[in-house]
């Protein structure tokens, strides 16, 4: 509790506003139309997995267990920064209060860990279905996918209230700063700070490593047995449908860690603001927007009861 202190003692005094992509009003109109379009696709087709996996008795097991939640998290991950940066994105620019602030990057940190767990997670799936399928229901049950689940909630949870924590105990200097972004992402905000920020880059960057170096390497340890186990298969539809599962995967992890990495593990003074919020663009709408896309559109199962879905709804209408 003493560590949010300071943010009260402040947000009656200090807010931010974030800086606009243009200031030409057609391209303002017309970049709030794309977002606000991206948006409503990321909220459908998430939506829309978790419909199916929650209606449909043929995907219910760990793998589309898993991928409900991250359609789940991706749902919350995009509304938590969208809404805002739409309202910014066309007309004047709306201040935030550094509490409001302070509670995006939370969020903003807390279901992004989570997203970059649960990848980790669904790898360790993938490799124990691949590569140990006759022992599947028993090292992958619904407990284990419950304490998984939990535990990478909780990380997540730990470790974003740890850090936004540390970085709202500093002081920031004036009335009304812009922030270099379009949301209340950690170094932007690191950046306005009235105050040596060695100790918390030293800390953000522990924080990256525990949240994408560590989880990446159990997703590379899985991939490195994956492909030998599929090689080794007699059916060509089992190298395929194995090869399908596993591709899918690795297409998200790649664009999910290798953005996030791009800006969260590279040096400051090699970063460029421009730069960092491209990427940041990437895993706000292009990553959530893919999730649905890649797996529904490479997985047989998602296919088939999506047809069902259109097939019982075309009925019921006629």
């Amino acid at each position: 509790m003493l560590a949010w202190k300071p943010i009260f003692n402040q947000s009656c005094s200090t807010e931010f506003v974030f800086r606009v992509f243009t200031t030409v009003p057609e391209l303002q109109f017309l970049l709030f139309l794309l977002f606000r379009l991206l948006y409503l696709m990321i909220l459908c087709g998430n939506t829309a997995i978790i419909c199916m996996v929650c209606t449909h008795s043929a995907l219910r097991n760990p793998m589309y267990f898993f991928l409900s939640n991250l359609s789940f998290a991706e749902i919350c991950y995009t509304t938590v920064v969208v809404p805002l940066m739409l309202s910014n994105s066309f007309g004047a620019q709306k201040p935030i209060p550094l509490a409001g602030c302070g509670s995006q990057m939370f969020f903003f940190l807390t279901l992004g860990g989570t997203d970059c767990f649960l990848l980790a997670i669904m790898a360790y799936d993938c490799y124990a279905a691949i590569c140990h399928p006759l022992h599947y229901t028993l090292i992958v049950t619904r407990k284990l996918c419950v304490q998984m689940l939990g535990g990478a909630v909780g990380l997540a949870l730990f470790l974003s209230l740890q850090l936004t924590a540390l970085i709202f105990t500093l002081p920031f200097c004036g009335h009304r700063r812009e922030i270099d972004h379009f949301l209340c992402d950690v170094p932007p905000v690191l950046c306005l700070a009235c105050a040596d920020i060695h100790v918390h880059q030293a800390v953000l960057c522990v924080v990256s490593i525990l949240v994408l170096t560590v989880p990446l390497l159990l997703i590379c340890v899985s991939y490195v047995f994956i492909p030998c186990t599929i090689l080794r298969m007699r059916s060509a539809e089992g190298r395929c449908r194995a090869f399908s599962t596993s591709s899918s995967h690795l297409t998200v992890v790649l664009l999910q860690y290798g953005c996030c990495a791009l800006v969260y593990l590279r040096h400051q003074s090699s970063s460029s603001v421009d730069e960092d919020r491209q990427f940041a663009l990437v895993y706000t709408f292009i990553t959530p927007l893919l999730n649905p896309l890649i797996y529904t559109l490479r997985n047989k199962d998602v296919k088939r009861a999506l047809k069902k879905v259109i097939s019982a709804k075309m009925t019921s209408e006629s």
